[in-house]
């Protein structure tokens, strides 16, 4: 049976920011979500009290074709073992979403300026929400020992690639 497509609505975009669909350098970038003007402002209301957003976005630089529905190595490197689609969190998934917790650094009209934001200058926004420190993982986080040797330069600062 195959899946039924879900429709969801672009709320924003990204603006500036990062270039070139990099795996790495995303630090020390400020952005600005630009919220659609179907959206009033008044849907911001309090969002200026908190320090970060999780901010799901589409991969719309990619195309269906990128999709990898079979284990293989993070970034097909040898020396990191295959994992299956759903492990790794980048455009190769059927949903070709992502998930981002950018700072929030000031609130300007519809635009959110946001440092750390993981995504390129156009990526499409279909949601966003305040941060809730009470929503976060609940216990200790768990993960691989190689994982923390694959994204040794993903939040080094842009201007250092």
């Amino acid at each position: 049976m195959s899946p039924k497509p879900v429709e969801v609505p672009v709320i924003a975009e990204v603006v500036g920011g990062h270039k070139g669909r990099l795996d790495d350098f995303k630090g020390g970038v400020e952005s600005i979500i630009g919220r659609r003007p179907e959206y009033p402002e008044e849907t911001l209301q309090g969002i200026e009290e908190f320090s970060h957003l999780q901010v799901t976005r589409f991969f719309n630089f990619g195309s269906p074709e990128d999709v990898v529905l079979r284990a293989r190595s993070p970034r097909d490197n040898p020396d990191w073992p295959a994992t299956g689609t759903f492990v790794h969190p980048n455009h190769r998934r059927p949903a070709r979403l992502a998930t981002s917790f950018p700072r929030l650094l000031r609130v300007d009209g519809r635009d959110l300026h946001v440092g750390d934001l993981d995504a390129d200058d156009g990526t499409l926004v279909v949601d966003l929400v305040a941060v809730f420190k009470e929503f976060l993982p609940r216990g200790t986080v768990t993960q691989p020992a190689w994982l923390s040797e694959m994204p040794k330069d993903y939040w080094r600062d842009a201007a250092g690639s």
